[in-house]
């Protein structure tokens, strides 16, 4: 009797706990309804309104750093532009020496290779423009307006420019000589820098005939007998030749009254090139051979009320000359030169 009704027992108790746990088809039913409950959302009735969004923007605002934007410096003037040494210009330069003579037959090779030989002009891809009057040279040099550029191109002899030259440079090439020829008829020309050839000789009148020239640079040359020049120069920039004692002539530079800069550092000069003209500021004489001077080099002794105001930069440093000698030859200036005191 005891024995059944402890079966009896057990047999409630298991069946209580069966009943208790849920069956497997029923909690798959119940997941399936909270998903479809979690994630089926009505988007076509969800009610949120643009700003809201947007409102976010205002709470989560990131600091961004301000760009200031500059313009660039302007280009400074050709002359005082920064220019290749000869060491440089040596090391950037490949081929064989340029020939100004050469010049109208390499070109017309070039542009015979660019129109090509197939007839069709309108599609080739590559044209060549050759402005009326400007030559061969704009192709082998940078012309710009009326400036021409033949810097660093192992140039043995000056090309034939365009008559619109007005400023033509040529520095750092293997240039030997300035022929009459080179600047025939060239009226409109102002300046010619040939700083850094192998110049030895310029014609007597290459440059006398030529009316509008204001500059000339023929520094860093070989340089003996510097020629005549016109009237309207306002620069002479012969430094580093070798003018000597007979290489710039008698009163050169009288008639030039609109000449302000006159350097011919380096030269052996003797003396000073006298009458120097009202309108002169710069004068450059240092390491030359100068060893003395007049009173009246630069001031006018009949004249005691004379004063010139212009000429405020004279060098004579670097020659054989003491400045303390002849102290009345400054009083007409506004600084005393630079030089030997001793």
């Amino acid at each position: 009797m005891m024995k059944m009704l402890v079966h009896l027992i057990l047999g409630l108790f298991v069946l209580k706990a069966a009943v208790a746990v849920p069956s497997r088809h029923a909690r798959q039913v119940e997941l399936d309804t909270y998903d479809s409950a979690s994630y089926d959302i009505d988007l076509e009735n969800l009610n949120l309104e643009t700003q809201d969004i947007y409102d976010y923007s205002d709470i989560l605002t990131i600091d961004e750093p301000q760009i200031e934007i500059g313009t660039l410096a302007p280009l400074v003037d050709s002359y005082l532009a920064p220019t290749a040494s000869l060491e440089e210009g040596e090391e950037l330069l490949q081929g064989p020496p340029f020939s100004a003579s050469a010049t109208s037959a390499s070109a017309t090779s070039a542009i015979s290779e660019d129109s090509g030989d197939s007839g069709d002009s309108g599609d080739s891809g590559v044209s060549v423009d050759i402005e009326p009057d400007r030559g061969p040279t704009c192709l082998l040099c940078t012309c710009l307006g009326g400036s021409v550029y033949c810097d660093d191109l192992r140039l043995e002899s000056v090309p034939p420019l365009p008559k619109e030259t007005t400023h033509f440079y040529a520095r750092y090439n293997r240039i030997k000589k300035i022929n009459k020829s080179d600047f025939a008829q060239m009226n409109k020309l102002k300046k010619i820098d040939v700083t850094g050839n192998q110049i030895s000789a310029i014609d007597e009148d290459a440059l006398f005939g030529l009316p509008a020239l204001e500059e000339l640079v023929v520094r860093e040359n070989n340089v003996a007998q510097l020629p005549a020049l016109p009237a309207s120069m306002v620069l002479i920039d012969a430094s580093h030749n070798r003018l000597g004692r007979r290489g710039i002539q008698n009163e050169a530079f009288k008639d030039m009254h609109n000449l302000m800069y006159l350097y011919l550092t380096d030269n052996n000069i003797a003396h000073i090139p006298l009458p120097l003209p009202d309108s002169l500021r710069s004068l450059h004489l240092q390491n030359n051979n100068i060893q003395m001077m007049h009173e009246d080099t630069f001031c006018n002794m009949k004249d005691f009320n004379y004063i010139r105001n212009a000429l405020e930069d004279i060098r004579l440093d670097a020659n054989p000359i003491n400045l303390s000698k002849t102290p009345q030859a400054y009083v007409c200036l506004p600084r005393v030169p630079v030089g030997n005191l001793v």
